[in-house]
């Protein structure tokens, strides 16, 4: 309203200014006019209320001038705020529960609880009987291993093709010649099978043993080893010592090592009985047998020469092979009985076959007591419905094949 006023008084002023040349009446009846209007606005405006008196230091931010939180002004010239949104949860998986606090008792030391749940690794190797050859793409479905005649759940599959942990166990005794050269054409064919991964020692023995070269992964150490056996001293032929001694040694290396024993298989004068090495390499774990008799040439053209002598010669003889196939079975290797040179290198070629290439089966067994006894093992092969399984060659005749495994093994011992 006081706005008006102001511009009312500033037009009746300018009418003052246009007739102030004219006469002095019009010009008195002009300012009349002019206070007349202003004297009636002013009496109809109402009376405005008296301005609070403000404090000697006003506050920074007043009241009446600060932002609400929201709505409109608090005022006519006030700021306007838009309502706040609501905070959105955040889209994150809740805080996880604490831990609990156990707090020992009195006089009650901290303790830990440790369980070993037993776990046995069978190596399993399929072999053509007539070929000799490893049966390939066999799954797991197709195996079922048995324990003192229990079927054992298998837990862990595969196939194994690795590097070998390989010691030459050769019989090197004042005996025959024909012997000597069968072992040194035996122990050359497996040395040129070797990889240069491989790992292979070399140990002979006649009445003692001796380490002819260490393990090694350099082929021309072992070559030398096996030229150096020229003129051996003892007629003695202490195997089942030899082979104790072998496998005492190699339990001190870790994982799946293996015994290439080259000999004729006779012992004559060792300390241990047949009994007590048989118990050594059935319960010597990691370790597997293959044996490759010698002096199988000579053998032929002299047995049943006749007379006593000779008829108690093949008799050991016989009994020898018998302890070499054994070895071998208990471990899980398999046995060679060759008469010609010739048949030196397929044989070493089917030994590598069956070292580097076996399927390997873990299961935890349902006997879980750990008491020392010795388990029984039995692998079998069937099909996908639960028939034992069979294969057939091209002609659609029926192969036969060797599941080779081990015996069986000894629990451990509560204490050992």
């Amino acid at each position: 309203m006081l706005l008006i006023t102001e511009v009312v008084m500033f037009r009746m002023h300018t009418y003052a200014v246009r007739f102030s040349r004219r006469s002095p009446r019009v010009l008195l009846l002009v300012a009349t006019l002019a206070v007349a209007p202003a004297a009636m606005i002013r009496a109809q405006a109402p009376t405005p209320a008296p301005a609070p008196q403000q404090p000697a230091n006003p506050p920074a931010n007043p009241p009446d001038q600060a932002a609400p939180d929201a709505g409109g002004p608090d005022s006519d010239n006030g700021s306007i705020a838009l309502p706040k949104k609501k905070d959105e949860p955040a889209d994150t998986p809740p805080p996880a529960p604490a831990e609990p606090k156990f707090k020992n008792p009195t006089d009650v030391p901290n303790y830990s609880l440790r369980i070993e749940v037993p776990e046995v690794t069978v190596d399993v190797g399929v072999i053509l009987e007539k070929t000799h050859q490893f049966v390939p793409n066999l799954k797991p479905q197709n195996f079922k291993v048995y324990e003192d005649g229990v079927e054992q759940k298998i837990a862990g599959f595969k196939r194994v093709e690795a590097p070998i942990t390989a010691l030459l166990l050769c019989e090197f005794a004042s005996t025959s010649y024909s012997f000597i050269y069968d072992m040194r054409n035996a122990a050359w064919a497996f040395a040129q099978q070797l990889r240069p991964q491989d790992y292979v020692a070399m140990m002979t023995y006649d009445l003692r043993t001796t380490i002819v070269t260490d393990f090694t992964q350099d082929k021309r150490q072992l070559y030398e080893a096996i030229n150096s056996m020229r003129i051996p001293l003892f007629n003695e032929r202490n195997l089942f010592d030899a082979l104790y001694e072998a496998e005492d040694r190699l339990t001190r290396i870790e994982g799946r090592k293996y015994i290439i024993l080259i000999a004729s298989g006779r012992d004559t004068m060792s300390k241990l009985t047949y009994d007590k090495i048989l118990a050594k390499v059935k319960n010597t774990p990691d370790i597997t047998i293959f044996t490759v008799s010698t002096g199988g040439a000579m053998r032929a053209m002299t047995e049943g020469g006749g007379g006593m002598r000779s008829s108690m010669r093949d008799m050991d003889y016989l009994q020898a092979d018998n302890e070499m196939r054994t070895f071998a079975k208990l471990t899980g290797g398999d046995s060679f009985f060759p008469r010609f040179a010739g048949e030196m290198p397929d044989i070493f070629s089917d030994i590598n076959k069956n070292i580097r290439s076996k399927y390997q089966l873990v299961y935890h067994p349902l006997n879980p007591k750990q008491d020392g006894t010795y388990r029984k093992l039995r692998v079998e092969l069937v099909d996908d419905e639960g028939q034992p399984l069979r294969f057939q060659d091209e002609k659609h005749h029926p192969l036969k094949y060797d599941i080779i495994a081990r015996d069986g093994y000894r629990a451990r011992p509560e204490v050992e």
